[in-house]
């Protein structure tokens, strides 16, 4: 589900990039960005699981419970602090690192810009400002 809103928002993104650098063939960006994404975050979260299996395991006996199915009770490592955090890393990473991933096609391929900070993420603003006023477009049509 997450993965979902991020999705949404990199192939937003990408399309106003790409539009208003008037660069050719903005969807086929658009769908490749996509299909990175989707390939980044896919790889990241079959990382997780083998490396939930292998903190899990340790656990051994027959409170073992595999993560394929399991219904993610909070036992073992995964209590307190640290255990929150452990979750939230392991939950969010893949989006975050799928989303890097695109910034970086973004940035050296498709606008062909220097690699820094302010070139990498340049162009959200503007986009969560047109969703913004999108929203107040429509409202004041009603």
């Amino acid at each position: 589900m997450i993965g979902g809103i991020f999705m949404i928002f990199v192939a937003i993104w990408i399309y106003q990039s790409a539009a208003r650098a008037k660069v050719n063939n903005a969807f086929y960006w658009v769908a490749g960005s996509a299909v990175l994404f989707f390939v980044v975050q896919f790889l990241l979260v079959e990382f997780d699981i083998t490396l939930l299996e292998s903190l899990r395991s340790s656990e051994g006996g027959a409170t073992y419970e595999a993560v394929n199915g399991a219904d993610r009770k909070n036992e073992g490592d995964f209590q307190g602090f640290g255990g929150v955090l452990e979750s939230l890393i392991f939950e969010l990473l893949p989006q975050i690192a799928g989303f890097l991933a695109v910034a970086v096609v973004r940035n050296r391929f498709m606008l062909k810009e220097s690699l820094n900070v302010t070139n990498l993420f340049s162009g959200l603003k503007e986009m969560f400002s047109s969703i913004k006023g999108s929203f107040k477009a429509s409202a004041t049509q009603e």
